[in-house]
């Protein structure tokens, strides 16, 4: 018997849990956030507030929050899943019905001690659910036309509610998510084969529509495509985000101006600085070298979760696992895209990295599913 199994049987019941967690995940994401207070620091001037301190006891709470979803037996959340998902919707039409506007948008509910986004909770919800599903269904079923419509209508319909809000890059992200959980829980090639080729057509009708009568998207947001392809075109209007974003990432150069020395981020030429664009204060401040150690601690957060599903022997807390980790790369990768100029600004923030409440906490619940599901796999 080894010294840790001596252990975990003289401990109580609950508590040897935690020594099961998946405890270099756990470094990991407290190093990002880490990263991000840093950061947060460095845009205030040199001060934890009004940003460092927020997000310093948010993510306190949120690893509480991770733990003791962690505690909980896996299959609990399995059975959860529906009624998770079901809430989720339910506040997502409480923010059509009585939501708060905020730059344009009515994405939250104002709780009085904080401001609720609900599409942060339905990103993970969507997965839980797919996940809950797939596990349900047999394996012979998955491919039948039948089998696949009904988790469509799980990733079509919340989409459908956050692109009203509008929300249009919570919405890709959503549809990205689901049909990832669906490709990985076996569904046949084709079908994406045929999504493929409707989203081909849809972008071409969206392109097609603008001026007209029937105009798809909003006018903003075709600005943003605008910008996205030419962002020189508008550099002190639509432009100026980006153009600002870049100049911030090639001041950086291989090491970075220093700690605090970023100009674009301290003189204020960079647009919100301190959320969806702290990236490029990063890579400003500590160049090439910072920007590529964040990206790598995110990579290994990744690879962990997937050397956790692989280890696990139930179909829910794979495929859970695995919809949680892309979710959380869709996060960095289109967030680190967009400030960098390779894809349009759709407003996805860097995870654990950029300001925020609710997606902190939302996302710190999920790894503690991901690690109630390492925790609770046979042994």
């Amino acid at each position: 018997m080894s010294y840790l199994e001596s252990k975990v049987k003289s401990t109580p019941a609950g508590l040897h849990k935690v020594l099961y967690l998946n405890w270099p995940l756990t470094v990991l994401l407290v190093s990002v956030a880490g990263v991000g207070a840093l950061m947060l620091y460095s845009v205030a001037g040199g001060s934890f507030t009004p940003w460092a301190e927020p997000q310093i006891k948010r993510f306190a709470l949120g690893l509480a929050v991770m733990i003791s979803v962690a505690m909980v037996p896996i299959w609990f959340w399995r059975n959860m899943a529906a009624l998770a998902y079901g809430l989720s919707l339910l506040l997502l039409l409480g923010v059509e019905l009585f939501g708060t506007v905020g730059m344009g948008a009515q994405r939250w509910i104002d709780l009085g001690f904080m401001r609720l986004q609900p599409s942060e909770l339905t990103k993970i919800t969507l997965v839980m659910m797919l996940a809950a599903y797939y596990d349900w269904l047999p394996a012979a079923r998955t491919s039948r036309p039948l089998w696949v419509l009904l988790p469509l209508l799980f990733i079509l319909v919340p989409t459908a509610m956050v692109l009203r809000q509008p929300d249009l890059g919570t919405a890709i992200l959503m549809l990205a998510a689901g049909g990832a959980v669906m490709f990985l829980a076996g569904v046949h090639w084709a079908y994406f084969a045929a999504v493929i080729a409707v989203g081909v057509g849809m972008v071409s009708a969206v392109f097609q529509s603008r001026g007209t009568p029937w105009q798809l998207l909003k006018d903003y947001q075709y600005r943003r495509i605008d910008t996205f392809l030419d962002p020189g075109s508008d550099p002190l209007g639509a432009g100026y985000h980006i153009t600002q974003s870049k100049i911030a990432l090639g001041s950086g150069g291989w090491a970075g101006r220093g700690f605090m020395q970023g100009t674009q981020s301290r003189l204020n030429f960079l647009p919100e600085k301190h959320t969806d664009f702290i990236f490029t204060t990063l890579a400003e401040e500590f160049g090439f070298v910072g920007g590529i150690s964040l990206l790598t601690l995110y990579a290994l957060i990744i690879l962990f979760c997937i050397s956790s599903a692989l280890a696990s022997r139930d179909r829910f807390s794979s495929l859970v696992t695995l919809g949680i980790a892309f979710t959380f790369f869709l996060f960095f990768a289109v967030n680190m895209s967009m400030v960098m100029g390779l894809a349009p600004v759709v407003g996805v923030p860097l995870p654990m990295v950029s300001y925020g409440g609710s997606a902190m906490l939302v996302l710190m619940a999920a790894f503690g599913i991901v690690q109630s599901a390492h925790i609770h796999r046979p042994r």
